[in-house]
């Protein structure tokens, strides 16, 4: 019995192992924080699903931001178990009959690389920084490390170029913020998803600033200040997550790579911050799809990415669910 033990060991993390993994899992991104995603843990396999009750149906109707929040942490997930010493093998959508099945989950020892515990350690270091970044200037030479960062992970990721190609995009934000500004039913919900202040779910005050920015979404009750009150035209470099395909698992594979972009620019020092709002709406997604990939591909979500300014205090960490809540016996 003790040599069985010792191989199921040698096979499977333990359950101290697995539990560790999945708490830095939690710590992804999701949009207004809403956390949908469900795990259940076997005896040899950890699973992931999607949280259906936690889809927004007015900023995510068709739940494409839902699948790009669980593809973020299932890529935490895995980079917290290869720290750990345990590679995963994935298994996206096992069950064609189940769509909510999102990932199975099985293990092989490895030993963990320098770079993928840093990689881990970042899990916890990352924040939604939604202030303007400083006009410091990104170096190519890193940002391509960003870049390849993300594309290894099943989507394509490009920088936005400058210019005319820029003032288009902030059109669409632009729009995107005024079409939901008017909508009553987008309020409502975003008014039920923000402004708090000691929930565990949503978007809090003290991460969010008045939306001077275009690129900033409008939350309510934001109380975080701005650090940087010059440079007004520079707003960090901007980098579109896409596909080729727009079906689920083209989604959750961006999450995967916009988890990975998010962690490689965090381990540079650089703050970032995941926008949606424009590929919310299907007028202005396809003008970004159109003018950034010429109608070859789907726009999935863009990360801004920038130089802090020196004096910016840290963003507070944003609140999680109990671990328990999520975390189920298969």
């Amino acid at each position: 019995m003790e040599s069985e033990a010792k191989e199921m060991a040698r096979k499977h993390p333990d359950a101290d192992s697995v539990r560790a993994a999945l708490a830095l899992a939690v710590r992804a991104p999701s949009v207004h924080n809403t956390q949908p995603w469900q795990w259940r843990v076997g005896d040899t396999t950890v699973h992931l699903y999607a949280d259906e009750s936690r889809r927004l149906p007015q900023a995510d109707p068709d739940g494409r931001d839902l699948l790009i929040s669980c593809g973020a942490a299932l890529h935490h997930f895995r980079v917290a178990a290869r720290s750990l010493g345990w590679e995963t093998v994935v298994h996206r959508f096992p069950n064609p009959a189940e769509p909510t099945h999102l990932a199975a989950i099985e293990f092989t020892a490895t030993t963990p690389t320098d770079d993928v515990i840093e990689a881990a350690r970042e899990i916890n270091l990352r924040r939604t920084d939604r202030r303007r970044a400083t006009s410091w200037e990104v170096p190519e030479a890193l940002l391509a490390k960003i870049v390849a960062a993300g594309t290894a992970e099943g989507a394509l990721v490009s920088e936005v170029p400058g210019g005319s190609t820029r003032i288009r995009l902030v059109r669409a934000f632009q729009e995107a913020a005024q079409q939901h500004h008017i909508d009553p039913a987008y309020q409502a919900e975003l008014a039920a998803w923000s402004g708090r202040h000691a929930a565990e779910e949503g978007v809090p005050s003290r991460s969010t600033v008045a939306a001077a920015d275009p690129l900033t979404r409008e939350f309510h009750y934001p109380t975080l200040t701005e650090a940087v009150l010059h440079d007004l035209d520079v707003r960090g470099v901007l980098v579109l997550v896409h596909t080729s395909s727009d079906d689920p698992l083209s989604r959750l594979r961006a999450g995967e790579a916009t988890s990975a972009v998010l962690l490689a620019a965090t381990a540079i020092g650089l703050a970032t911050c995941p926008l949606t709002e424009p590929l919310e709406l299907p007028g202005t997604r396809a003008l970004v799809g159109t003018d950034l990939l010429s109608g070859s591909g789907f726009p999935q979500l863009l990360v801004r990415m920038g130089w802090a300014a020196t004096s910016a205090a840290q963003v507070p960490m944003s609140p999680r669910r109990a671990l328990d809540d999520v975390v189920h016996r298969l």
